[in-house]
């Protein structure tokens, strides 16, 4: 199915989409309490620094992200490295509230947003009719990352400081993912693409520009339903103690719980690419928060630790759907050539989103919110965003020339 080349790009987006891990919610979740004990700090402070911290981080990838499109991926990717290697060392060393809202800008900025900005438009841009598989394949490099490092982490942290853990993050992305970007990646270009023949449909999409892109109402719909995901998973992922403290849970349900995350996440990759190529992203989109509406709803519900397992596998399922039908659907709607500016702008967007996610549930936290009252808000969202993307559902076409 995949060529050499193609085999490269594919490796070089599954590699990358694993080390966007270091700048994840639900991985610097991990260190949530640590950090607030080290500073003494409240829920709800760390929400605030963590948000308005992740919120300039998705302000300035509008910018950064958007020269993807105008460098030599090579140059753009080892430029992402030596930043993510510099903001895992910086946040070794946080000492400080201030410290804390730039490690976490830093990390939030290099991790989750050019890490896997940078996969997800590569792999967007040189596939067109095996752009689904190829996607699939990519984002298991997260979904492996969630499988394997919490646990690691929780183990982790009980015999090596979490300041010394950052300091060996850094060190080995410093080392490791040049050679990996040197041996994959060194002479793919902007033009670089599957074949001619397979990107004839392509060329003849119209292809938008992200200033007519944001002119364009079926884009706010879609990303409602987008943002869906990322701010109310990173709530929970940040705020996992709280959630396993009000839920009366063990200290390693939801660390264990993850493994069902990961598994249905990858599950639903490869199920997605598949339907993708042989459906497209725009009929698929419809279904995508279904599951997460349904694992808010089991959340409301049930309180016995097994919820944590179903919760979260529900969760996967729509969160691989979600990875894949965040690159290909814009692909598909607006063409390839200016994809590293739309990206950029839905990166950012999706950045922002688990901004206000983050500030949302620490303020709810703070004022006395339950769990259960937390995702009944989180669940009538979801709802009101299917409901507007099943009035468009009809008009989710490409523009042909």
């Amino acid at each position: 199915m995949f060529n050499s080349l193609k085999f490269k790009v594919i490796l070089f987006g599954f590699i990358f989409t694993f080390f966007s891990s270091f700048g994840q919610s639900y991985f610097l979740g991990l260190f949530n309490s640590s950090i607030r004990d080290t500073l003494s700090i409240t829920h709800g402070q760390f929400g605030t620094i963590y948000a308005s911290a992740t919120l300039c981080s998705s302000l300035l990838l509008i910018w950064v992200g958007k020269k993807i499109d105008d460098v030599n991926i090579f140059k753009f990717a080892f430029f992402v490295i030596v930043l993510l290697s510099f903001a895992c060392f910086f946040f070794s060393k946080i000492s400080s509230v201030l410290l804390l809202f730039i490690a976490i800008f830093l990390m939030r900025f290099s991790g989750q947003g050019l890490m896997s900005h940078t996969a997800s438009t590569t792999i967007s841009r040189y596939f067109t009719k095996t752009r689904g598989k190829a996607l699939s394949i990519s984002w298991f490099g997260l979904s492996s990352a969630e499988f394997i490092m919490p646990v690691l982490m929780v183990y982790l942290l009980t015999i090596i400081s979490w300041q010394n853990l950052w300091v060996i993050f850094s060190i080995i992305v410093l080392i490791f993912l040049p050679i990996v970007s040197f041996s994959l990646i060194k002479n793919l270009n902007l033009n670089s693409r599957e074949s001619q023949d397979e990107n004839i449909k392509d060329e003849e999409i119209k292809q938008w520009k992200r200033i007519e892109v944001i002119k364009d109402y079926r884009f706010y719909i879609i990303s409602l339903n987008m943002l869906a995901m990322p701010w109310i998973f990173t709530g929970f992922a940040v705020f996992q103690s709280f959630v396993q403290t009000s839920k009366g849970w063990g200290p390693y349900t939801i660390a264990q719980s993850f493994m069902s995350y990961s598994i249905f996440s990858v599950l639903t990759l490869f199920l997605s690419g598949y339907l993708i190529d042989k459906f497209t992203s725009r009929k698929l989109l419809i279904f995508m928060n279904i599951p997460l509406l349904l694992s808010a709803i089991a959340l409301f519900f049930f309180d016995t630790p097994i919820i944590a397992f179903i919760f979260l596998g529900l969760v996967g399922i729509s969160n691989g759907f979600a990875n894949i039908l965040g690159s290909s659907t814009w692909a598909e709607l607006y063409g390839v050539k200016y994809i590293g500016s739309i990206k950029a702008l839905t990166t950012a967007l999706m950045v922002f989103a688990t901004a206000f996610g983050t500030a949302l549930y620490g303020f709810l936290i703070d004022i006395g919110f339950t769990i259960e009252e937390i995702v009944a808000v989180s669940g009538s969202y979801i709802s009101i965003s299917l409901i507007l993307l099943f009035s468009i559902r009809k008009k989710l076409n490409p523009i042909y020339i």
